[in-house]
């Protein structure tokens, strides 16, 4: 029996309260419209991750009221950092627990803003939820696990059907070094990852039959990510050859800034990444940016060090990227350097935070935000 539980945690109008006269503070200050402001002049969005809850001072809140001023002020779609995960919709094989997830998506529609369902199914077993690891797909697992894949995929989607208009419905089952498909205990249950690829998205397309269906992963255009670059190709390429219905590859875009002129990474980077691009679009797939940060562990301390190189790198990338009519969604991977994951996953080696975001710690925007806002503008119209 599934059991779907739902909290109401926000009051009507709380949240609104709250942030008005915060958000009302961002925008005067700064005089000028948000990024997805920008952004919808030419066919765009901007968006960016949000979280559920804080632990210290360490994770962002959408409740909290001067990270949902960014949000409000800048913010056209959002997506769920971790609420929309297996580890969080799932406790056990037979429950969701939807009420964190359903207050977020509450509250960016609220808002006027659009909702991205990340993920569906995230194809790495060191991210899988205790229980699913330990699973007994019993005596016909090829059954089992179809059974497992499926009521997940078609319980969700037809949950957030019409609600959500994209979503990731695989993450990150191409192996980063190797270029090859991931297997785990579901994929080998169901007689290999193609088959679990199959089912996935043609679950999630009667699921949720007017949604943009992703792929997501993180290759990116840093050097040495030819094979992960290929095996996606591969994987894409194949997926036209089998009839699988996924729209757009996910770009997750947590780019590296490397310690030497922007131009001399972009003059060995930029080929490659666009030969790559080049053949995903000629394949008939729409693009989309949907987890951008900057990770600054190879700079130096300096501040106004790290935001130029940052900045500037970020813009490279970005302009590249736009250059693309294929791609819609531009989303940060959070707003604000006080909340970033990658202080926690990825530290720097001398301890500084990262300056990985749109807007500092102290919730001001950097230089980053600035080339954003002109890649953005510069982008050509969808």
């Amino acid at each position: 029996m599934t059991r779907l539980t739902r909290r109401t945690a926000l009051a009507a109008g709380g949240i609104a309260a709250l942030t008005a006269g915060a958000g009302r503070a961002l925008a005067m200050a700064q005089g000028e419209p948000g990024l997805n402001a920008v952004a919808k002049t030419r066919g765009l969005r901007f968006g960016s991750c949000v979280s559920w809850s804080q632990s210290g001072a360490d994770r962002a809140s959408f409740a909290n009221p001067a990270y949902a001023a960014l949000l409000e002020r800048d913010c056209g779609v959002l997506v769920a950092e971790n609420e929309f995960k297996w580890q969080a919709l799932r406790p056990d094989a037979k429950t969701f627990d939807v009420e964190r997830f359903a207050d977020m998506i509450d509250y960016a529609e609220a808002k006027g803003m659009a909702m991205r369902g990340h993920t569906l199914f995230w194809h790495k077993t060191e991210r899988f939820p205790r229980w699913l690891l330990d699973h007994d797909f019993g005596a016909d697992p090829k059954k089992e696990a179809t059974r497992l894949l499926t009521q997940h995929i078609k319980t969700v989607g037809k949950l957030y059907a019409g609600r959500i208009a994209s979503f990731d419905v695989v993450n990150e089952t191409v192996d980063d070094q190797t270029g090859a498909l991931r297997e785990s205990n579901v994929s080998k249950a169901m007689g290999g990852t193609e088959a679990m690829l199959d089912l996935a998205f043609h679950t999630a397309r009667a699921a949720a039959p007017d949604a943009e269906l992703v792929y997501n992963d993180y290759m990116s255009w840093e050097p040495g990510q030819g094979p992960f670059r290929s095996g996606v190709l591969k994987m894409l390429e194949a997926f036209r050859k089998r009839g699988v219905p996924c729209d757009t590859l996910g770009l997750q875009s947590h780019i590296w800034v490397g310690n030497e002129p922007t131009a001399r990474l972009v003059g060995r980077q930029e080929s490659d990444w666009r030969a790559f691009l080049d053949e995903v679009v000629g394949m008939g797939y729409r693009l989309a940016i949907t987890e951008f940060d900057v990770n600054d562990a190879a700079l130096p301390a300096d501040i106004a060090t790290r935001d130029r190189a940052i900045a500037d790198y970020s813009k490279a990338y970005l302009d590249i990227c736009l250059s693309y009519t294929q791609l819609k969604d531009v989303l940060a991977w959070g707003m604000c350097d006080k909340y970033t994951w990658l202080n926690g996953f990825s530290p720097r080696k001398d301890k500084a935070p990262m300056r990985a975001t749109p807007y500092d710690a102290a919730f001001k925007p950097k230089p980053l935000y600035t080339a954003i806002r002109q890649a953005l503008a510069a982008a050509p119209a969808r």
